[in-house]
């Protein structure tokens, strides 16, 4: 039995044996970009006061960044979809192209009652002096009885809003709310009135979003605080992460919100549950591989500046590394032109960049600064380093390198089984859960589809145009416009079509012809049907489609491909006509289509640079071959159990579902994959560059994996821990795709981090043996050190019987 020599002023006690780490000053480490060490240790104090001032200047800009996001936008140059909306804003006066739903009821009165009818009639002038309101429809005004329920105690008042932008109805709800909570409040709070319609589940979700993101943080931070104490023995030590975590978050929020206050671009909503994540996740994942190996440095005796100047050349260098996996992942959302996946590249990438900014800055710089009061107290650090010891890990390390093919069989055939359900994935918008429902605008929704008026918030849009520019109101083309309504009439999961030739039900064709044979007097006649319906040239007309409260979001998707179907060229005076398809129903579908018409040009761009990237760093050919196929098994598996959860409903109700949402948002795959697949790089690199390090002094590929694998073990768990905790917290958010996303990325880490990491890597390292570090590897001349399996040889400082 050989013992390494103690080293320094202090050697660890592992698995029995003396363990100390011997300095190795020609140490490989995975450069990209040669860090100075020097200069940080050097200034490290003005280092750490610029990113204090940063902190301090960008926190309030962080506050208010949910005012400048977008819930909507997700129209795409030259989509359908999006030729039919600026269509509709461009050459018609409808008074409402965008719009919200007051929904009155009360218990015991009707409108019968003169007291109901009069709030009623208030809150319609009160809507209709807001300056941004264009026109209100009610059930006295309209002569609609859909505007009623059928006992009478429910009615809504439609209110058309000014929209010169896509985001600026949504600015308007908090006045609309106040003036309608005004109302009722003189008029006491028995009449219940809630405010929908798309504008208000836009602010709605904003809002719920905001409070999701500060209530989850006030929750993990804690969480993740005493997972770090546990990992690291220490308060100093366990605060760190958390600071480089929480700056992370701060700097991107408030660029973001310079960006968005400036119209610089557009930025989602779902940036600030991601930037959240990904800033928590990341910030803390990084910082624990560096303070980790700081400790290391300065449990092998050398001062606490050179300790840092060591740290930044091994363990901040593999943190540059594997954040560009994770940065190519966001980069490749810069690809796929839609506001969600681009502002979630750009705030992805944002934090990415501060996360390794930090940890190659700030954090070696704030270690240079605290020295061994890194491990302070020391009575804690003491009484935890079981939690930290290395012997389980080494004894496991060993069990592995015994049983590879053992390993590489059982943790592949669990990946596969986990995978398989995603082979019956359903990609479309959710049947149920798709707007938080306990949100006022959620309330309103309720009623409505209590009276059988669901429908009525989001109609589908159709845009007939003539290509030729002549006007529609002629004989013939009135006909061919009929012949338009009757056709989208017909499809069984329409409940309404409202157009030009359809005012009033049942009214004969020629009366129609009859009326509108002297169109500007016509127009001065039903001014408000004809801004509505039809252009200000008369060439182009438009058809509201309401569907059946119990068509669903995917039923919707079938209608809009039903409308788009018809050749209205063939129809009466229509040949030379274009048919066009909007509204939230068609916009989604068009998302849908484009961004999964996308997904596999990404998938590719993804593998191919991150696999010629580590090919570049490792110098090896099956490392990166390796790593792509086991990060994609990862992510394989983790949708397999997205599918489970969400479209089939097992455990759909332990994250807040009330029923399974019967199909997967496409946008939650495709993050996922993005953000998952860099930052499950992360562990790969964090392993690799251990192993490749030991082989390296070594030249024996069994002992530098089981060194490797016993000295990350403990990192790599404790960070797949923590960023479990902080992506599976955000599976209990109240939107669904947040809730999506967040679950995916928790469970693909677990995955990747236990299966794929912890068994299945080394499994494959072992079998792989000398091949693992072709071409780039040559054994030196004279050397006796081994690098094939079975080898007796043990690397210095590696005990061994």
């Amino acid at each position: 039995m050989r013992r390494a020599p103690p080293c320094g002023k202090r050697a660890a006690l592992r698995n029995g044996f003396i363990w100390a780490r011997i300095p190795r000053p020609n140490v490989w480490t995975p450069a990209l970009i040669p860090l100075p060490a020097k200069f940080v240790v050097r200034w490290r104090w003005p280092i750490v006061a610029a990113w204090v001032l940063v902190t301090i200047l960008f926190v309030p800009l962080a506050r208010d960044v949910h005012h400048y996001l977008q819930v909507g936008g997700q129209e795409m140059p030259n989509a359908e979809s999006t030729r039919a909306s600026l269509i509709v804003r461009e050459r018609f006066d409808s008074p409402y192209p965008a719009f919200v739903v007051a929904v009155v009821h009360h218990d015991s009165l009707s409108l019968a009652d003169a007291a109901f009818r009069g709030y009623v009639d208030s809150l319609t002038v009160g809507l209709a002096r807001l300056p941004f309101v264009l026109g209100t429809l009610n059930w006295r005004n309209s002569g609609d009885v859909s505007f009623r329920s059928a006992d009478g105690h429910t009615t809504f008042i439609v209110a058309g809003l000014r929209q010169v932008n896509d985001n600026d109805p949504t600015a308007d709800v908090p006045a609309i709310r106040s003036t309608l909570g005004a109302i009722q409040r003189r008029s006491g709070p028995s009449i219940s009135t809630l405010l929908t319609g798309a504008p208000a589940f836009d602010y709605d979700t904003r809002t719920v979003a905001a409070e999701d993101s500060e209530r989850l943080e006030r929750t993990v931070i804690p969480l993740a605080l005493l997972l770090l104490v546990v990992a690291f023995g220490t308060l100093v030590a366990a605060g760190l992460p958390v600071a480089v975590g929480f700056i992370a978050i701060e700097v991107t929020l408030g660029t973001i919100a310079i960006l968005a206050s400036a119209n610089i671009t557009p930025m989602s909503i779902f940036v600030l549950n991601i930037t959240t994540m990904m800033g928590l996740g990341v910030g803390i994942d990084y910082s624990l591989l560096v303070v980790t190996r700081f400790r290391e440095e300065l449990d092998a005796g050398v001062s606490p500046k050179e300790a840092a100047e060591r740290t930044i050349r091994t363990a901040s260098q593999a943190v540059i590394t594997s954040g560009a996996t994770v940065i190519v992942g966001l980069a490749a959302l810069l690809i796929v032109p839609l506001p969600e996946t681009r502002s979630v590249g750009i705030s992805g990438l944002i934090v990415v960049a501060s996360a390794i900014l930090m940890s190659i800055s700030f954090l070696p710089a704030m270690l240079a600064i605290l020295g061994h009061g890194i491990n302070w107290p020391g009575v804690m650090s003491a009484r935890l380093a079981r939690f930290r010891s290395q012997v389980g890990w080494n004894k496991y390390a060993m069990g592995i390198s015994r049983h590879p093919k053992r390993a590489v069989l059982l943790s592949g055939s669990a990946i596969l089984l986990l995978a398989a359900p995603a082979i019956g994935a359903k990609i479309g918008l959710p049947q149920s859960g798709w707007f938080p429902s306990e949100t006022e605008a959620g309330r309103g929704l309720t009623q409505l589809e209590a009276m059988g008026q669901g429908g009525t918030l989001y109609p589908v849009k159709v845009v007939l145009r003539s290509t030729d520019g002549s006007v529609l109101l002629t004989p013939d083309r009135l006909r061919g416009l009929r012949a338009v309504s009757n056709a989208i009439r017909a499809d069984p999961r329409v409940k309404e079509v409202r157009g030009i030739v359809d005012a009033q039900p049942g009214v004969p064709l020629w009366q129609y012809a009859e009326a509108y044979a002297d169109t500007a007097a016509a127009r001065a006649r039903s001014p408000g049907l004809f801004r509505a319906y039809l252009s200000r040239d008369g060439a182009a007309t438009a058809y509201d489609v309401f569907l059946d409260d119990s068509v669903s979001i995917d039923g919707a998707f079938n209608v809009v491909k039903h409308i788009r179907a018809l050749d209205t060229r063939t129809l009466p005076g229509l040949s030379a006509s274009e048919l066009l398809v909007g509204g939230f129903a068609a916009s989604s579908l068009d998302f849908q289509n484009e961004l999964g018409r996308r997904f596999p040009g990404l998938v590719l761009v993804v593998l191919g640079v991150t696999g010629i990237m580590l090919g570049i760093v490792f110098r090896s050919v099956l490392v990166p071959v390796k790593a792509v196929i086991m990060n994609s098994l990862s992510v394989a598996a983790a949708f397999g159990m997205t599918v489970v959860v969400f479209q089939w409903g097992f455990g759909s109700r332990l994250i807040g579902l009330e029923e399974p949402a019967k199909a997967i948002f496409i946008l939650g795959p495709v993050l996922v994959f993005a953000i998952v697949f860099g930052l499950s790089m992360d562990y790969e690199v964090f392993l690799m560059s251990r192993i490749k390090e030991e082989f390296d002094q070594s030249h024996d590929n069994d002992a530098a994996t089981v060194a490797g694998l016993s000295a990350t073990g403990a990192t790599i768990t404790s960070a797949a821990l923590i960023m479990i905790l902080v992506f599976g917290a955000f599976a209990f958010a109240r939107v669904l795709a947040v809730q999506l996303v967040g679950f995916g990325l928790a469970m693909a880490v677990l995955l990747d981090a236990t299966l794929i990491r912890m068994v299945m890597v080394p499994g494959v390292m072992h079998l792989a043996g000398r091949y693992n570090w072709w071409p780039g590897y040559r054994r030196p001349k004279g050397s006796s050190g081994n690098y094939r399996r079975g080898s007796k040889e043990t690397p210095a400082g590696v005990p061994h019987s």
